[in-house]
This record gives structure tokens, C-alpha cells and sequence, in this order.
């Protein structure tokens, strides 16, 4: 499973071994990278 990033300045998705070695944004130099989550539906039942 590869761990992709998002940066938060530019909005450019980033493979995670493009950041092993600088954590950085190679497009925008920023240094603000979040991980993407998978969209994921919760159920709560109601009382």
C-alpha cells in the first residue's frame, strides 16, 4: 500500500517516496502535507 500526501499550499498530490529523504512539496517547497483518506461511510444508529 503506497501512502500518498497532499499539500496543502499548491493542492498536488505527492507519492510518499518522493518525500523520504525531505519532507517537503517538490512542486511548491511548502512543508504542509496532510495524507489523503479514504472516503469512508459510518453508520450511527439512532436511539
Amino acid at each position: 500500500m503506497m501512502v500518498e500526501y497532499k499539500c496543502f499550499n499548491c493542492g498536488k498530490k505527492i507519492d510518499g517516496e518522493q518525500i523520504k529523504r525531505r519532507v517537503r512539496c517538490p512542486y511548491c517547497s511548502s512543508k504542509v502535507l496532510f495524507k489523503q483518506r479514504q472516503p469512508v461511510k459510518k453508520i450511527v444508529k439512532a436511539r
